[in-house]
C-alpha cells in the first residue's frame, strides 16, 4: 500500500508504514533518490532566510543539508551524530525522543562545530518534521553552542507540525489511517 505525493514538481509513492492499530505514516526517504533531494534543496533555498550554517541532525537530512550547502556554495554544514566519534572532542549532547525511533536517543555535536555556530545565524533543516522532538534536540544544541537559530526549514510536516508557523515546509504529510487515507 503506498501514497501519492507530489513535492518540488515531482511525485512518488511512500510505503505506508503503520504506528499503531489506528494510526500509520507515509514513509519519505530521501535516500537514494538524487533526483528528489536536489529539487527539494533547491525549492528550500528559495524560501530560507539568510543564514551562516546549516545544521541536520543524522541521518535522513544529510543528502539535504549535503545539497542545499551545496548549491548554496557553501563549504560547510554541520551535522548532530547519534553516537560520538573517537575524533570529535569537547562533545555537547541532548536526549531525542522521535517518532521514527522506538526508543530514546542522544544526539552529539563537536566541540569545534559549536565554536563555530557561537553568534552565527543557524538554519535548522530536515526532511520531514513531525512531533518536532529532532526539531527541539536540534534547537537546543544550537542554543548551547550560543548559535542564533535564524529559521527551521523541513521537506514536509506532518501531523501537529503542519500547524506550526515557525516552520518554513514544502508540503504537507497527512497522518493516514490503516487503510492508507488521510486522517481528517
Amino acid at each position: 500500500m503506498f501514497y501519492r505525493l507530489k513535492v518540488a514538481g515531482l511525485e512518488r509513492d511512500l510505503p505506508v508504514c503503520p504506528l499503531n492499530e489506528n494510526l500509520s505514516i507515509a514513509g519519505f526517504v530521501i535516500f537514494g533518490d538524487p533526483e528528489l533531494t536536489v529539487a527539494c534543496a533547491r525549492d528550500l533555498l528559495a524560501k530560507a532566510p539568510e543564514y551562516d550554517y546549516i545544521i541536520t541532525a543524522e541521518a535522513k537530512g544529510i543528502p539535504l543539508a549535503h545539497e542545499m550547502a551545496r548549491q548554496a556554495g557553501q563549504s560547510k554544514y554541520i551535522l548532530a551524530r547519534k553516537s560520538p566519534k573517537l575524533y570529535m572532542r569537547d562533545l555537547f549532547s541532548v536526549t531525542v525522543n522521535s517518532i521514527t525511533t522506538a526508543r530514546e536517543q542522544k544526539l552529539y555535536l563537536d566541540g569545534a562545530d559549536a565554536a563555530l555556530m557561537k553568534g552565527k545565524r543557524i538554519l535548522i533543516v530536515d526532511d520531514v518534521i513531525s512531533t518536532g522532538e529532532s526539531l527541539r534536540a536540534l534547537e537546543v544544541l544550537v542554543e548551547q553552542a550560543g548559535g542564533v537559530i535564524c529559521g527551521r526549514m523541513a521537506i514536509l510536516a506532518e501531523g501537529d507540525a503542519i500547524g506550526r508557523e515557525d516552520l518554513i515546509y514544502l508540503e504537507p504529510l497527512p497522518l493516514l489511517k490503516p487503510d492508507g487515507t488521510p486522517i481528517g
